[in-house]
Formats: C-alpha cells, structure tokens, sequence
C-alpha cells in the first residue's frame, strides 16, 4: 500500500469530518477497485463480500459526508479482517 493511501486512511481515521470527497473515491479506488457507478457527485463501490455490497458516497461541496467516511472504514476494517484470516488458512 502506498504511503499516500494510508496517510489519507489515517487522517479519516483521525477525523472523519472535513474529507475531501477526491481523497475519500482515491481510497475506495484502491480498495475496491474502479466505482461500478460514477458520476460527478455520486459514486457506488463494490465490496467482495455478500450481503450489502456496495459503499455509496455524495460529494458535498467538494466535501465528504462524514458517516460515509465511517461506512467506508468500516468496510476496508472489515476487507483487511478478511484478507488476515485468508492468510492464516
């Protein structure tokens, strides 16, 4: 992983509110790959895992909102918990 991606995962990490809504797509981008819907304020995002396999985000301003900053390290928490426990295997 880039060091650029896990300084902006942690600055997200450290404050969800106040993300750019570019930082916030270049970190899906590098976790989830190519958004499956990509418009100019709206972005959908795959996950590898069943259920609810999407992360929706909504520019705000140029903004991200910060309860999708949540949902979205969240859901790479629970990527990277996946990856683990595929290696340990």
């Amino acid at each position: 992983m880039g060091q650029d991606i896990e300084r902006i995962e942690q600055a997200m990490r450290n404050n969800p509110k106040g993300v750019r809504f570019r930082e916030l797509c270049r970190l899906c981008d590098h976790y989830f790959g190519v958004a499956r819907q990509a418009g100019s304020s709206h972005r959908v995002y795959r996950t590898p895992w069943p259920g609810n396999p999407r992360v929706n985000l909504q520019s705000d301003r140029g903004k991200a909102k910060a309860y999708q900053v949540r949902q979205v390290l969240k859901a790479i928490d629970m990527l990277k918990e996946k990856k683990a426990k595929e290696t340990e295997e």
